[in-house]
């Protein structure tokens, strides 16, 4: 019974692909949502200039739902569950 599983591979190589590829983009993505959120939630310390014209609760607030997609966009990566059961 263990052999088998091993012996029927449910994905093909074209699906393999798509997946390394898929997860590859969503860690990618995460990253650069991540680093947006950071550069927002904390631009005092990064841009002087640029804390006083955006220094606002609204970019707080953006800043951390950028954090929070970007963690999910990661987790996307590492679980890929991309196909549906039908």
């Amino acid at each position: 019974m263990a052999l088998e599983e091993f012996e029927e591979d449910p994905y093909t190589q074209r699906q393999k692909n798509y997946l390394r590829m898929r997860s590859l983009m969503d860690f990618c993505m995460g990253g650069l949502w991540m680093a947006m959120g950071i550069f927002l939630l904390f631009i005092k310390h990064f841009d002087p200039a640029l804390a006083l014209r955006f220094d606002d609760p609204a970019f707080k607030i953006l800043g951390g739902i950028c954090v929070i997609y970007g963690v999910f966009r990661i987790y996307r990566g590492i679980k890929k569950n991309y196909y549906r059961e039908r």
